[in-house]
């Protein structure tokens, strides 16, 4: 049985274990893409969407390095990374300067609500108990605009594994949740979204990953549920 790390410290040994590792993983991973063109062409059809419906900030949650929100840059989007790790943002503002990099976490996005046309969590949701991935997905919609589309990329699997060790030998202590496509659309579908597409590659970046898009819902569940109840005519009580 996997040894596991303590399940409240999650947060505090994901950021320090990226800390840690944040220089040797940005040139481990810094040249990626170039080897999944397939990746490559999920993020341009992504920034299209985005372009599509007017433009607007894009959210890299879970930035790393920054690889992937330069990457959008490129594309045209209007991208801002956000990760856990202050090593990491530190690294990403060095090799990007003159994009926008900064602390935060998934749990709590300092985003206004409805402020984002779209947001990428590539690879990001895979340290996060599955008791915790409701609510991330929650702050996820909260942020997006109605309609907004979310790219989300994760290991598929049906194991988690604790990570010792990584990028060039440092220690780490972090648990790597693996999930099937079928448990990332239910989540996704009770947090108020709607998945478009989705699709499992093996590439560069996962031995076998799943890609899945999906929008923000125009209609909260919560207000329609709501309104449902004021319009239902009341039984008066007889006394």
């Amino acid at each position: 049985m996997t040894s596991r790390p303590d399940p409240h410290g999650w947060l505090e040994d994901t950021r320090a274990s990226y800390d840690t590792v944040a220089d040797s993983y940005a040139r481990l991973t810094r040249h990626l893409l170039d080897e999944t063109p397939e990746e490559r062409g999920v993020l341009a059809s992504f920034a299209d969407v985005v372009r599509a419906r007017g433009g607007g900030t894009v959210a890299d949650v879970g930035c790393g390095p920054g690889r992937i929100t330069a990457y959008l840059c490129q594309l045209g989007a209007d991208a801002v990374g956000i990760d856990l790790s202050p090593g990491m943002i530190e690294v990403a503002r060095r090799d990007h300067p003159g994009l926008r990099f900064d602390v935060g976490s998934m749990t709590g996005l300092a985003l206004a609500d409805a402020s984002v046309a779209g947001l990428v969590a590539r690879y990001s949701l895979i340290h996060v108990p599955d008791e915790e991935v409701g609510a991330v997905l929650g702050h996820f919609r909260r942020v997006l605009r109605p309609g907004g589309p979310l790219l989300l990329a994760f290991h598929v699997g049906d194991q988690s594994q604790l990570k010792a060790r990584g990028y060039g030998g440092q220690p780490m202590k972090v648990l790597v949740h693996r999930r099937q496509p079928d448990q990332m659309t239910r989540w996704l579908n009770d947090a108020g979204f709607t998945v478009e597409t989705r699709r499992t590659l093996t590439s560069a970046e996962s031995r076998l990953g799943g890609i899945i898009l999906a929008r923000r819902q125009v209609t909260d569940p919560a207000a329609q549920g709501r309104s449902e109840l004021a319009v239902r005519p009341r039984r008066c009580r007889q006394g």
